[in-house]
């Protein structure tokens, strides 16, 4: 009998074996739910630690930023291992550094090595800079997910107001990691002092601030027992209105109180804007629409009247025009290692749940950025690819 050699006698086992078929189901089933469990993202998780450095040195010019933080600072980062690159800025009172690892280095292994070096080397800060404030970054920093909340009846400062609720339900939702508002603005009581309102009841700028500080707080004043419980005693409290700040005291003229009303005018409102963000469409969306088979950025884009997530795309799409509208964008980022698409899947849903409790009709909702979504696609289209390729084989 001719010998078939160790190759062949572990193909006739397997060929004979009963146990065979079930290896076989059981690949079959592991493999299924490693594509089900696996998490999917747009970004890749690759490991290259880069960490931000800043350092405030006010009244300095950029070149005396530079010369006196950046090109030291350059030189200690740089003594460093493992880094590959050094991308540095210097503004007029701030210094930026941008560290970067090389590609595979331990990340937490990188901040705890530029934080000693940064920490070790503290005598050499000059005189009015500020110590360094390190701020690593990541891949998962990224946001996988921005809605869009725009209006043509709300301004910028409405829109911030419900936005910021809308944060707070977003926050609720697991796995997410940081959410951002961007746009808008947000509610600000400002003070105006009157010049010649002070000179006349002799108060001074600096003391109205301190006498503001003392209003502007809530202190714990002890505590009594009573009927075998304990009670906290809590004086003060934070200013809430225009109203409540113009009636603090900020000193004595003649026998009377000076109230903070009689030497400033208090407006209760908006702050200046530090960005815009305009919200508008026009024919490239229904031509994207119409190209790609289905809606892939709009979640809602509905006159105030409709419901926000309700109406069909056709008709969301004829109901907006190319005027751009006031708008406050929210970004949601996910923790390291979650799977996108279901995150963004949560938090669109939690979204949808506020619509008539959080966000009022008037408000509509559109998703401009979805990494889940994406990330869906590109993973359908692989494993379509690889399934077909597994048929070409076999």
């Amino acid at each position: 009998m001719r010998s078939i050699g160790i190759a062949g006698s572990v193909a006739r086992a397997f060929i004979v074996s009963k146990l065979t078929p079930l290896i076989i189901v059981a690949s079959i089933l592991l493999g299924v739910g490693a594509v089900i469990l696996l998490p999917r993202e747009e970004e890749p998780q690759i490991i290259v630690p880069m960490i931000d450095v800043f350092v405030q040195m006010p009244g300095a010019s950029a070149k005396e930023v530079e010369e006196r933080i950046t090109k030291p600072m350059e030189k200690l980062i740089w003594e460093v291992p493992g880094v590959e690159y050094i991308y540095s800025t210097s503004s007029p009172g701030f210094a930026m550094a941008i560290v970067r690892f090389y590609v595979g280095e331990d990340e937490e292994n990188a901040i705890v090595r530029l934080n000693q070096k940064m920490f070790a080397n503290f005598d050499l800060i000059p005189p009015g800079a500020s110590q360094p404030l390190i701020k690593p970054r990541s891949i998962d920093d990224v946001p996988i997910l921005a809605l869009t909340l725009w209006s043509d009846r709300y301004d910028h400062y409405d829109l911030r107001r419900v936005a910021a609720q809308v944060h707070d339900e977003i926050k609720q939702v697991t796995d997410v990691s940081e959410v951002k508002l961007i746009g808008g603005q947000r509610r600000q009581l400002r003070v105006t002092l009157d010049e010649a309102r002070m000179a006349a009841l002799q108060a001074t700028p600096g003391h109205i601030l301190g006498m503001l500080q003392q209003a502007n707080r809530q202190l714990q004043s002890g505590s009594f027992a009573a009927g075998n419980r304990e009670f906290l005693v809590e004086t003060g409290g934070f200013l809430t209105s225009a109203e409540e700040v113009g009636q603090v005291v900020v000193g004595v003229s003649n026998g009377r109180p000076v109230y903070l009303r009689d030497v400033a005018r208090i407006e209760d409102g908006p702050e200046e804007p530090a960005s815009y963000v305009l919200f508008g469409q026009g024919p490239a969306v229904e031509y994207s629409h119409t190209l790609i088979g289905k809606s892939v950025h709009p979640l809602s884009q509905v006159q105030p009247e409709g419901s926000l997530f309700a109406a069909p795309i056709d008709e969301q799409l004829s109901a907006v025009s190319s005027q751009p509208f006031p708008a406050v964008t929210i970004t949601v980022a996910k923790r390291k290692g979650t799977n996108a698409i279901v995150i963004a899947d949560k938090v669109i849903e939690k979204v949808k749940e506020a619509e008539g409790r959080l966000i009022p009709a008037g408000i509509g909702v559109t998703v401009t950025r979805n990494y889940g979504e994406t990330a869906a696609d590109k993973s359908n289209e692989l494993l379509y690819h690889m399934f077909l390729a597994i048929l070409s084989v076999a």
